[in-house]
């Protein structure tokens, strides 16, 4: 006769036990809201510069004039930026919230990034604002805050469950390597320059897996040569500057190339990290397709800002003073650098696939 081992009672108890926790773990787990952390410049700064000695600030009207009550931010835009927009998607409670902020809680979504800087050393050096190694750190300071919060436990579930949003790299080419501020140039070709930023940005997303973040969205470069800002200081004569204001070619092509190679650098990355979700965000495509098919989104502006004449203002040229343009919606570019939020929107819905392949 076939024998077997009976469990007792308590035995019985006991898995029950354990498997209730086991439950209860998971369904805290899950029921954890998503965060969002942001690092970069301009395109992702809620506010950061407002706390710090630097002429790169946009904490004034008309910047913000369609956020949140009209109240400006520091935002570089009329309204919101491409992080305001995945904070929406994640249901964060928040859009992102400045780290520099001294009112700043434990929000679900918190930005660490600095109009004007640069994965470059150099390049924050230029306007005085934070580097993008020092955003790491900020971020090691708030991890610090989390554990003494939720515990070190929690600290890693939600790090791990966070969706990071990276975009820097235009300062390094259109403040500092091609313009007359630095020597950059001289000490570097294109080809070098570009993998130097490589080893760079390497070291800076290393700085962050260590502390537990697995699912990264990390920018591409824009069109570079179609912002209005470089169209007016790069191009080759004063009547495109004045009335063509045709992109600047080889600007594009230094962020296209620029692009394929963070496209690779990334995708070594994720296949060296176990567990890692990390994602390439085109910014350049969704861009080009808005200034060559404008009437495609209703655009009528494309190589001017909203702002003033919009050849060159932004940041305190752009101010509460300033004539800006009465309808947005129609142009591309806020100021002479950054989009408005129609655009950042379409940058948004254009790369939503990948967005929520990072989610889930």
């Amino acid at each position: 006769m076939a024998s077997f081992k009976r469990f007792s009672f308590p035995h019985v108890y006991y898995y029950i036990f354990v498997l209730v926790c086991i439950s209860i773990a998971k369904a805290q787990a899950q029921s954890m809201n998503r965060s969002l952390y942001t690092f970069g410049d301009s395109f992702v700064d809620p506010g950061n510069n407002n706390y710090i000695s630097t002429v790169a600030r946009a904490n004034f009207l008309p910047y913000g004039r369609d956020f949140m009550n009209g109240m400006p931010t520091g935002r570089f835009s009329n309204g919101r930026q491409v992080p305001d927009f995945i904070a929406m998607n994640l249901s964060t409670g928040n859009f992102p919230q400045a780290f520099l902020d001294p009112n700043l809680t434990m929000a679900d979504a918190v930005g660490f990034g600095s109009a004007g800087t640069g994965f470059d050393p150099v390049t924050p050096t230029i306007l005085n604002v934070i580097p993008m190694s020092e955003q790491v750190n900020d971020f090691g300071d708030y991890r610090s805050r989390l554990v003494a919060a939720i515990g070190e436990n929690n600290t890693e579930v939600q790090l791990a469950r966070a969706v990071v949003y990276v975009t820097a790299g235009t300062n390094d080419f259109i403040l500092n390597y091609y313009s007359i501020l630095t020597n950059r140039r001289n000490m570097y070709t294109v080809a070098q320059y570009m993998s130097f930023l490589m080893e760079l940005i390497r070291e800076f997303l290393q700085g962050l897996m260590d502390q537990g973040v697995r699912r990264i969205l990390f920018s591409g470069l824009p069109p570079l040569g179609c912002l209005p800002i470089s169209i007016t200081t790069y191009s080759n004569s004063l009547t495109n500057v004045l009335v063509t204001r045709s992109c600047v070619a080889y600007l594009n092509t230094a962020a296209q190339q620029f692009n394929s190679m963070l496209q690779s650098e990334l995708s070594t990355l994720q296949n060296s990290v176990n567990g890692s979700k990390i994602s390439y965000i085109d910014f350049y495509g969704p861009v080009n397709d808005t200034i060559t098919n404008p009437q495609k989104y209703g655009f009528v502006q494309v190589n001017k800002g909203c702002c003033k004449t919009g050849l060159f203002e932004q940041g305190p040229l752009c101010n509460s003073v300033t004539i800006t343009c009465t309808n947005s919606s129609t142009y591309i570019f806020w100021d002479a650098t950054h989009f408005t939020d129609k655009a950042y929107s379409i940058i948004y819905k254009a790369n939503l696939p990948i967005i929520n392949n990072i989610i889930t």
